[in-house]
């Protein structure tokens, strides 16, 4: 076999490594193109036999996934034309869609909904619910062998192949499983790195980031004959000393993330107890209705993550790859604040871009690997930056605050200007103009490029109007508390 050739032109044997969102969504589809897959899956985690059972699972490798997570219309949109026999399952077992122009504001008088808005709909779920389906999915293919509590510590490689050509994985009992490509899919702490370079390959170049949070959640149900409350308004909001969110899940739950400053110990600390954390969810604006007695909690603890990064890592430098036989999907080639809810789309969609690098070119491990790299950079490598620059803007404005400083700073600041175009003239304008509505939901759910609304001139326009008229309006509602000390006095 060829340092660039896989075994075979048609199916091929295909190790996946990790069984995640972006391992399932791998698995699924190579199976469906003919491959044979196995996934390795270090957590021993049997098959739940409930949506609840799934929510109990033992992912230790995975903590985030009792997290909020959002299920963006991308996601929901290649589900729809690509598995709709998944997303069914997903209805079936308590998910729900939440379509656009559904529960609008009582300001937004004049919507008329328009053919691409189906594009536009999100799907309300809870992380383990989603991944319990996909690995049902994945099982009933006959195609996909689960071995899970396998420890992964390594790559083997062909012998004097430049670049190093993978052949397959070692376990940790120094056992090998042989195949023809290996799908690297072990997310944000991913060995890969050490792996590469255990068998000679040149270290990968990573571009990294703080996000400079620590996030922290917690999950509930609704109480019999009780009802979510009106969706109309806001379903988060950013303080500069804290940001926070509500997620609707499956089968009458919800989860609510508040996330702080990496700096700010002290409040930190605090929310680490749950009772801290329900009292500051009611301070807020968007989460105190949901917290008004109409559900009781479903995590005793208040799930907390932090060592958040951004991250990008390029496996394909200056055009070569570091090593063939081998192609890293999801969170082990990039990785964005989760605050965004952007880490499961980017993850199934990396995956079927992989997939189809994989048909464009069968056989040429090398060629599908640049022509996945292309692909990647091209359409997800646009929102890793905009994290980055969004985090950083985010880190100066906490910082400001924490100091007791105005983060506006001076009148002649551009960053002074733009804030308060986001504050009196976007924000409005979401309440009111569906084109603007429409423009940014379209960006939020990952369907156009992040600078696509900068860039459409009539949007920029009906934006920058609204912000013009500040003067004739009362200002705009405070979404918790302004002075971050007065929060922390109503949560002790």
């Amino acid at each position: 076999m060829g340092g660039n050739r896989l075994g075979r032109v048609g199916g091929v044997n295909v190790a996946v490594v990790g069984g995640g969102v972006a391992g399932l969504g791998a698995a699924v589809a190579l199976a469906r193109r003919g491959h044979s897959v196995t996934v390795f899956e270090r957590d021993d985690t049997p098959m739940p036999q409930s949506a609840d059972e799934a929510f109990d699972w033992d992912r230790r490798g995975a903590p985030q996934v009792r997290h909020s997570h959002a299920f963006l219309a991308r996601l929901v949109r290649l589900l729809k034309s690509d598995y709709p026999d998944i997303y069914q399952q997903l209805l079936d077992e308590g998910a729900t869609e939440m379509p656009f122009g559904v529960d609008l504001p009582p300001t937004m008088l004049d919507f008329e909904r328009q053919p691409a808005d189906d594009d536009l709909a999100m799907l309300a779920c809870r992380r383990t619910t989603f991944e319990w389906v996909l690995r049902r999915a994945a099982l009933g293919e006959g195609r996909v062998e689960f071995r899970t509590g396998i420890a992964i510590t390594g790559l083997v490689a062909e012998a004097a192949s430049d670049p190093p050509h993978v052949t397959g994985v070692r376990l940790a009992d120094g056992t090998v499983s042989e195949s023809d490509l290996v799908v690297v899919a072990c997310g944000r702490r991913s060995a890969l790195p050490d792996w590469l370079r255990g068998i000679g390959c040149t270290p990968t170049v990573d571009e990294t980031d703080d996000t400079g949070i620590v996030y922290f959640s917690r999950f509930y149900r609704l109480r019999d004959r009780a009802a979510y409350p009106p969706r109309t308004g806001p379903i988060g909001g950013d303080l500069g000393y804290l940001k926070y969110g509500v997620f609707v899940g499956d089968n009458r739950t919800f989860s609510v993330t508040l996330a702080t400053p990496t700096d700010d110990q002290e409040l930190r600390t605090k929310l680490t107890d749950p009772e801290a954390f329900d009292r500051c969810a009611r301070q807020l604006v968007a989460t105190a209705p949901w917290l008004d007695g109409r559900a009781e909690p479903i995590t005793e603890s208040v799930h907390v993550m932090a060592g958040l990064i951004n991250r990008w890592r390029q496996h394909v430098v200056d055009g070569q790859p570091l090593a063939t036989g081998l192609i890293p999907i999801g969170d082990a080639v990039l990785c964005t604040n989760p605050l965004y809810g952007r880490g499961c789309a980017t993850a199934f969609w990396g995956a079927h871009l992989m997939v189809a690098a994989i048909d464009a070119h069968p056989g040429d491990s090398r060629r599908m690997l640049i022509t996945y790299d292309t692909a990647l950079r091209a359409e997800i490598h646009p929102w890793y930056r905009a994290s980055v620059e969004q985090d950083a803007e985010a880190r100066r404005v906490a910082a400001a605050l924490l100091a007791g400083e105005d983060p506006d700073g001076d009148a002649s600041d551009q960053r002074r200007f733009m804030r308060g175009v986001f504050r009196d003239g976007l924000l409005p304008a979401l309440r009111r103009d569906p084109v603007v509505m429409r423009a940014f939901f379209r960006s939020l759910n990952l369907l156009t490029a992040p600078d696509a609304m900068i860039k459409d001139s009539d949007v920029a326009a009906r934006v920058l109007a609204v912000w013009q008229d500040r003067d004739n309006r009362a200002p705009e509602p405070a979404l918790g508390p302004k002075r971050r000390a007065d929060l922390l006095a109503s949560i002790v």
